[in-house]
């Protein structure tokens, strides 16, 4: 089975796509992992509400991340889900491995611009990190090449164990990346340090570098810019948006570094500035409290999740919708 469609995209124009990582990024802190039933209810309902792309897991140690155990099971029932690219995280050659072998055919690689945050993290300086990038790219290329493979930057904006990170730093990893064989490169705010004028201007650094390469942001909330960031990002021409249902998510070897930036808020405030995400935002919301019965012991943020729609924005939704053409 093949997890990554080409049919992501629906036919219809989709100005900026919204990546769920909350399976994934939202999942790996919690102290108990989530019942495999409750992940495919998740999975099922955001892509019916109309996510194109969800990162379902991480192929990591078990002994480490329990709650990736059920990677089979759960990967097994994504793949039935018509249109949907399900990707999955790896930190290593041996995951990569793992995760191809499942038939995964879209993945993420992890690599830190920190020093200190790649050793606590993965157990290798930012180097070898790299080296270990292209022993990836020669397993997946050695059965046929057919997986997307995207080199995810993090702690590009900071970091909570070595402070600022030099824009040269993350363009030369940036272009080791790509030079190793990434099919793109994401930029992450692991730990929420990032203003606007630092989008601004690490986005168009990299750019200079890497070209249309850089394709998407990793965004966190942490300390209130998030949505602030993703502006910043779309001036920048960034098209492609990680965020996690109820900003679930965060580093566990990055201290402070919480929730990622909300799915529903995201998708609310781009449809409201004209912008088609292809998703249902009632319906979204309607996920939302679905997984908060499902965990209920986690801590979910976001706005729109707790103050609701606006006045009319159903219909207001429904006739936007007709205008740029979602389903």
């Amino acid at each position: 089975m093949q997890f990554y469609s080409s049919m992501a995209h629906p036919a219809k124009k989709i100005d900026i796509e919204v990546v769920e990582v909350g399976l994934r990024d939202g999942l790996q802190n919690l102290a108990a992992p989530m019942a495999t039933d409750a992940k495919i209810t998740w999975i099922r309902a955001a892509a019916a509400a109309g996510i194109s792309e969800i990162e379902v897991c991480s192929f990591v140690p078990v002994k480490r991340f329990p709650q990736f155990a059920d990677n089979a099971a759960v990967l097994a029932d994504a793949a039935a889900i018509p249109g949907l690219t399900v990707s999955a995280l790896t930190p290593n050659a041996r995951g990569a491995m793992d995760a191809l072998a499942a038939g995964v055919r879209k993945l993420s690689f992890t690599l830190s611009a920190s020093r200190r945050h790649s050793l606590a993290n993965v157990r290798k300086t930012p180097e070898e990190q790299l080296l270990e990038f292209r022993r990836l790219i020669e397993v997946r290329d050695a059965q046929g090449g057919r997986a997307h493979v995207t080199g995810g930057l993090s702690t590009a904006f900071g970091c909570t164990l070595e402070g600022r990170i030099s824009e040269s730093t993350v363009c030369e990893l940036a272009a080791g990346l790509v030079a190793a064989g990434a099919d793109d490169v994401s930029l992450a705010d692991t730990v929420g340090y990032a203003s606007p004028g630092d989008i601004r201007r690490v986005v168009m650094a990299v750019r200079r570098e890497i070209g249309d390469k850089l394709s998407a942001l990793h965004l966190h909330d942490t300390r209130g810019l998030g949505l602030a960031n993703v502006m910043a990002g779309l001036e920048c021409g960034i098209r492609v948006f990680d965020a996690s249902l109820g900003g679930l998510g965060g580093c566990p070897y990055a201290p402070g570094a919480s929730g990622n930036i909300c799915t529903e808020d995201l998708v609310f405030m781009l449809e409201g500035m004209g912008l088609n995400t292809g998703i249902d935002l009632p319906v979204l919301l309607e996920v939302r409290a679905t997984v908060e019965r499902l965990l209920p012991a986690a801590e979910f943020h976001g706005a729109l999740g707790k103050a609701g729609l606006p006045l009319r924005w159903a219909e207001q939704w429904q006739t936007h919708a007709r205008k740029i053409g979602t389903p």
